[in-house]
């Protein structure tokens, strides 16, 4: 059985308001394609589409149109996606974090200002939050919070986080695919998949053998990655076209 079920997956990184390398990305993609067709293929966002970058707004809107009969795509949600809902509902909350939200550190204030909500501080959560609401469409409020928390497909386990290795794959907590960093990412056995996951930047993709981290922090001035998976191909879609992602790798 193939080890994709079939599909060759295009898995990519997280985003952050990246408009611009997103779209790049696509096009990427899409040539990929052109040179080398396939039947089912199918792009999946690994989450984190939102906060810090300069364009919120339009990566979201760019995503809601992304999944086309042509190309379909999946999406995976973040613990950055989910900051616009934690936030309408309780404005002053932290949420789990040290940081709130509008923290520049957490990059809150930028989804905001994405909005035409302007000059957001943790000092006037209580007042932005009904700004925001007004801002913010239902329909992206509704898209965001229906992405997916894991996807398995073969012999791959898509979260933006990562798991629990004492869970099994189908008993995963969604604070842990959203969240979780120890004990998963120093855990070297066998997951019951390879897991493929954004959320801990690295300066490049790592092919850890029983994970593969894809998130190299576009947003902190490097680049954006997508990883191509195949049957048993692991490769890296690059400006060039394609590279190996062997284990080791990273």
């Amino acid at each position: 059985m193939s080890k994709t079920g079939g599909y060759r997956i295009y898995a990519i990184g997280d985003i952050h308001g990246c408009l611009a390398e997103l779209e790049e990305m696509q096009a990427r993609i899409a040539a990929d394609l052109a040179l080398r067709p396939h039947d089912k293929p199918l792009v999946i966002y690994l989450g984190d589409y939102m906060d810090r970058g300069p364009d919120c707004r339009g990566v979201l809107e760019n995503l809601m149109a992304a999944n086309t009969p042509a190309l379909p795509a999946r999406f995976l949600y973040g613990n950055h996606d989910s900051y616009s809902k934690l936030f309408l509902q309780e404005p002053l909350g932290m949420h789990g974090c040290q940081y709130h939200w509008l923290d520049p550190v957490m990059g809150g204030e930028i989804t905001l200002e994405s909005y035409g909500v302007r000059g957001a501080t943790p000092e006037k959560a209580e007042t932005m939050r009904g700004t925001y609401a007004e801002a913010l469409p239902q329909a992206h409020l509704d898209w965001i919070e229906s992405c997916e928390r894991s996807i398995h497909i073969g012999g791959y386990f898509f979260a933006h986080a990562g798991v629990d290795p004492a869970r099994a794959l189908d008993e995963q907590t969604e604070y842990d695919l959203m969240w979780i960093r120890k004990p998963f990412l120093s855990f070297r056995g066998d997951f019951g998949a390879v897991v493929v996951h954004g959320h801990t930047p690295v300066r490049e993709v790592e092919n850890h053998g029983n994970r593969i981290a894809v998130d190299t922090g576009a947003v902190f001035g490097r680049k954006l990655s997508c990883l191509v998976l195949e049957d048993d191909l692991q490769e890296l879609l690059v400006p060039t076209g394609r590279m190996p992602c062997l284990p080791g790798a990273g």
